[in-house]
């Protein structure tokens, strides 16, 4: 059986979708350094080492949109984008797990 077929990403300019891969990225490997659901100080320590450069390449994207006159972010769509491309449980990895059931917070 077939996974089923994801939407269509909406359309993107190059430099939108420049945006939303750079910002995923950063994304990824901020969930990866999360003290709180990390496992090991090794893969944390490679993606704080990666984040400099993916943090520089959606600086970059950004200023490419910014140099082009796109000086709005069309956040409805934008947000379709990240949902289609998994930006919700991608961006969940950033903070601390839910609190087990049933136990005080």
């Amino acid at each position: 059986m077939l996974p089923p077929e994801l939407p269509p990403l909406p359309a993107l300019t190059r430099a939108e979708g420049e945006l939303i891969d750079r910002y995923l990225e950063v994304v990824d490997l901020l969930g990866r350094i999360n003290p709180a659901r990390g496992r090991d100080t090794y893969s944390a320590l490679r993606a704080a080492q990666a984040l400099v450069g993916r943090a520089t390449a959606l600086r970059d994207a950004l200023t490419v949109m910014h140099d082009r006159g796109e000086t709005e972010i069309h956040a409805a769509t934008l947000t379709r984008a990240l949902r289609v491309l998994d930006g919700p449980r991608r961006t969940s990895l950033v903070t601390p797990p839910p609190e087990p059931e049933g136990r005080p917070g």
